[in-house]
């Protein structure tokens, strides 16, 4: 069967975060879904499949188990799809997901894609902070303790901690298989750390993300559902604000740099959350589905 990687959040092949695209993925039922990503080992394979209420349906699958929502994943697959096309103008577009129905808008001018999240979800971390911090390779003196280290999701749940210093983020060394003990609110959460300090003066937050043990990876290069939360944390938390417009880069100690534009609003006591980004098609190929 042929897998088509995109690479997201950049124009530049090998960098940004990859996904595997499944095109026909209804020729497929969970089990085997399941056995493709595992075989095929991004941190997302996307699975194009048909849908009765929207344009299409995306199934996201790690290694380990099937999420809800995963952004690179749906802007790699939805710039795949628009390539296809060969859109000569903008395009809007309805998705239907585990997280529910999402809008997607394609800016012809810019090559980007636009893509709605979940409204955003914040609860708080009561658990160890030194022994989180450990986990990731970090002191209790690395944490910026003017904001607060809370559980959040826009589709996804991760654990957003607040680091000082980008130097921190140089010593990372996660221990993914301690986490779920540490997240007990929140087991299968992966962990978020992120700074205000930057690489590039153009952004406005710095991240890295580590996967949840359960998911069969250990880093993932620049994420879209973590950055929308990420958004969403800055207007609630940091600025104070009724919409925020960022620019968050990720990936850079792993050599995978990109870049996620996030914005967040306030709906009455809802935070609606967006995120954009561009995709570049890197490469085609075979892997062979056995009985093993």
């Amino acid at each position: 069967m042929e897998i088509i990687q995109y690479d997201v959040f950049t124009l530049t092949v090998n960098k940004g975060n990859p996904v595997g695209i499944i095109t026909d993925g209804d020729k497929y039922d969970d089990e085997l879904m399941q056995k493709i990503a595992y075989k095929a080992g991004y941190n997302e394979c996307c699975f194009i499949c048909k849908s009765d209420v929207a344009d299409y349906k995306l199934r996201y699958f790690t290694p380990g188990h099937e999420t809800p929502l995963c952004g690179h994943a749906t802007i790699g697959t939805m710039k795949f799809i628009v390539d296809g096309l060969n859109a000569n103008s903008d395009l809007d577009f309805k998705i239907e997901t585990r997280a529910g129905l999402l809008d997607i808008h394609y800016s012809y001018d810019t090559d980007e894609l636009l893509m709605e999240q979940a409204n955003a979800t914040f609860t708080p971390f009561e658990g160890d902070k030194e022994q989180l911090l450990n986990a990731i390779g970090l002191e209790i003196e690395d944490l910026d303790t003017r904001y607060p280290i809370v559980y959040g999701s826009t589709g996804a749940w991760t654990t957003l901690i607040p680091i000082k210093t980008l130097d921190s983020f140089q010593k990372m060394k996660p221990n993914n298989d301690l986490f779920p003990a540490i997240l007990k609110q929140m087991p299968r959460a992966s962990i978020h750390p992120f700074t205000l300090e930057c690489y590039d003066q153009k952004s406005d937050m710095h991240g890295r993300h580590f996967s949840s043990c359960y998911s069969g990876t250990i880093e993932d290069s620049v994420t879209g559902t973590a950055s929308g939360v990420m958004s969403a944390y800055y207007l609630k938390y940091i600025k104070g604000s009724d919409e925020v417009d960022l620019m968050i880069e990720q990936g850079n100690e792993i050599n995978k740099e990109g870049y996620v534009h996030g914005y967040a609003f306030r709906n009455n006591d809802e935070i609606e959350v967006k995120i954009s980004g561009t995709a570049v098609k890197s490469k085609v190929f075979k892997i062979a589905l056995t009985s093993d």
